[in-house]
């Protein structure tokens, strides 16, 4: 070969080596003008970037500040968008100190995503009815997606409830209908951002890039289109976001940006889940710390929002999932162990930007007086005041498991329900919180309930005409039973006809057997009718004490009052009607028809006869006998 092929070669090689090499990563890689916050703070990752100083000239756009911290492959750099600046692209030169050939990056700032000259983002309310799922479970609309190569974890085995099972966002996109159909206003699937672990990456809590969503899973123009196709049909979106820890894989673990990026301890420490240290007036300081920073699991780092790059790499990325996508609303995982302060920060940002949206927490945890910590409430003298609109409310749930499985008495039963409501008082807005009977890490409510076909009614009915917003679990329709162990695995099972080569395939009527096809029409009976029914979405509750184990509230507005009456206990109870005159006689209600079934119970004679374990929900009208 001649020399100069040999040195040509050789330059060809060395700009190839230096290219790998100064490749840079921006987090996060575009954002909007006009937004109300004009900081933007850029996460800039690159081999020796801090030997660089970043430079910008865009009219509008000016660099505040230039970070650098204890690593020398980042730079936290701080901007101003000045309101009026154009959308456009624009290069960021980054200057070398010395001999170093200067590098660029081309910027874009995009213009706002609106319609109808507002943002697109709906928001999720009381009335809402939020249906619950596991993506990589539901169903597999991709299979050339199945495996990836390169990713850490590259095999899809249906028969291991700990593997993969090939589930993807494309497969929800083909189901939007059944959901629908079933009277369900909003869809709230596990998180689908990038889990790039070598095992148990399914469930989608131990993210690896937050600005990525999963290959196996789609790509983001594809979750795009996937929340344009369900506001498309009606439906909003909910996306499930972790900000307590990350997966061990993650870029920015396994090469930290500072060595307070994540807590560490002298050997692996979990946390207590003990979240009354945060309250508790008598706590210890190490109590406290060990709760917030201790960590989930060993392949979960605990992330230490108090480093203030972090706290602005996590409120801008929510912030940048929202407008990109038009997501309506946020479910937070693990809502009790982040940092107090961070939490209030990310809400008052969003909310800022859009103040429509629909925020609620995971509050895992026992007793009114904690859950309602974690959410704005009424209280006066606490160490925190939170800023969190709603919380996922296990109260409620526990409630409803006691009020079903036990016999009546002064704290049992029905009486659960009736005094865990009584405490209403200490929320703010307890419409915001989110009711359920089971999730993706509890017992199927049907096994909780022994498979009793009358209490799971019951439940249904409650969930769907309580104050709050009703969140199911999929499956829940037609009866999917099982216990959760520790992991929770055994109630994370497969959509039956999901999958391709399914023998049975529960989308459809005929797939069902004409038992879960029964519990299907109830369910969407009511969940229908709750679309439209101002009293059940939006209205007053009204609750009357039990007495004899029956329990009986109404909910109303200026336009309709619904009557919800339940007997879950095995003998048959007579009402006396005139108990209830300030919501039935003072309004001249004379009968009432049941939702689900259009059967008419009239009111003339003054009693009410209960049959054992039933339950009725009655649209009240003045129309009697005659």
């Amino acid at each position: 070969m001649k020399q100069s092929n040999i040195i040509g070669v050789l330059f060809l090689f060395l700009i190839t080596i230096s290219s790998a090499a100064t490749e840079i990563r921006i987090d996060p890689a575009f954002w909007w003008t006009g937004m109300k916050n004009p900081a933007l703070q850029l996460c800039i990752y690159s081999e020796g970037i801090s030997n660089y100083t970043p430079t910008i000239n865009h009219a509008g756009v000016s660099i505040l500040k230039i970070n650098k911290v204890e690593n020398a492959n980042y730079l936290f750099v701080d901007l101003k968008i000045s309101a009026g600046t154009l959308p456009g692209k624009f290069k960021i030169i980054f200057k070398g100190r010395g001999n170093e050939l200067p590098k660029s990056y081309t910027y874009e700032l995009k213009a706002r995503n609106k319609q109808d000259g507002i943002t697109r983002i709906q928001g999720v309310t009381s009335k809402d009815f939020i249906y619950l799922l596991m993506p990589d479970r539901f169903s597999n609309g991709d299979t050339a997606n199945d495996i990836v190569l390169g990713t850490t974890d590259e095999t899809v085995d249906r028969r291991n409830l700990k593997s993969r099972h090939g589930g993807d966002i494309r497969g929800v996109m083909n189901h939007l209908d059944y959901i629908k159909s079933m009277g369900v206003t909003a869809v709230w699937m596990t998180p689908v951002t990038e889990n790039n672990q070598p095992f148990e990456s399914y469930h989608g809590y131990a993210i690896t890039d937050y600005y990525k969503i999963d290959p196996r899973h789609g790509n983001n123009e594809l979750f795009l289109n996937y929340v344009n196709s369900a506001h498309s049909k009606g439906l909003k979106v909910v996306q499930d976001v972790v900000y307590n820890h990350i997966g061990s894989e993650h870029w920015f673990y396994k090469d930290k940006p500072t060595r307070d990026w994540v807590h560490q301890f002298d050997k692996f420490t979990r946390s207590t889940y003990k979240d009354m240290a945060l309250f508790d007036p008598h706590a210890s300081d190490s109590d406290r710390n060990v709760l917030s920073y201790g960590w989930f699991d060993k392949h979960m780092p605990d992330l230490n929002q108090r480093n203030i790059y972090l706290a602005t790499y996590l409120i801008q990325n929510t912030l940048w999932w929202i407008e990109y996508a038009g997501i309506d609303g946020l479910r937070i995982d693990t809502w009790v162990y982040p940092d107090l302060d961070f939490e209030n920060s990310l809400v008052k940002a969003v909310l800022l930007e859009y103040p429509q949206l629909g925020i609620y927490g995971e509050t895992w945890v026992q007793g009114i007086a904690n859950q309602s910590f974690f959410v704005e409430n009424n209280y006066v003298n606490v160490p925190f005041k939170s800023m969190l609109p709603g919380v996922t409310d296990f109260q409620l749930y526990y409630a409803t498991q006691d009020a079903l499985n036990t016999d009546f008495g002064w704290e049992s039963g029905t009486t659960r329900w009736y005094r865990m409501l009584a405490n209403d008082f200490v929320y703010k807005d307890p419409s915001r919180n989110v009711l359920f009977l089971d999730n993706h890490d509890l017992s199927r409510f049907y096994s909780v309930i022994k498979e009793d076909d009358n209490k799971w009614k019951m439940g249904i009915t409650f969930l769907l005409t309580s104050r709050g917003i009703p969140s199911m679990y999929t499956g829940t329709e037609y009866l999917s039973h099982n216990f959760a162990s520790l992991s929770a695995i055994e109630v994370r099972q497969d959509f039956p006809g999901g999958f391709p080569n399914d023998a049975i395939n529960k989308f459809t009527k005929e797939g069902r057997s004409e038992h879960e096809n029964e519990a299907f029409n109830y369910l969407s009976a009511l969940a229908n009718y709750r679309k439209t029914s101002s009293a059940l979405t939006t209205g007053k509750l009204m609750q009357y004490a039990p007495q004899e184990g029956e329990y009986v509230y109404f909910r109303y507005d200026t336009k309709q009052t619904v009557m919800i009456v339940m007997n879950p206990t095995k003998k048959e109870i007579k009402l006396n009607l005139n108990r209830y005159y300030e919501r039935i006689k003072s309004k001249k209600y004379r009968s009432g028809v049941d939702i689900v079934t259009g059967a008419i119970e009239f009111f003339d004679n003054e009693e009410m006869v209960l049959k054992p374990m039933s339950v009725e929900a009655l649209v009240l009208s003045e129309r009697g006998l005659e």
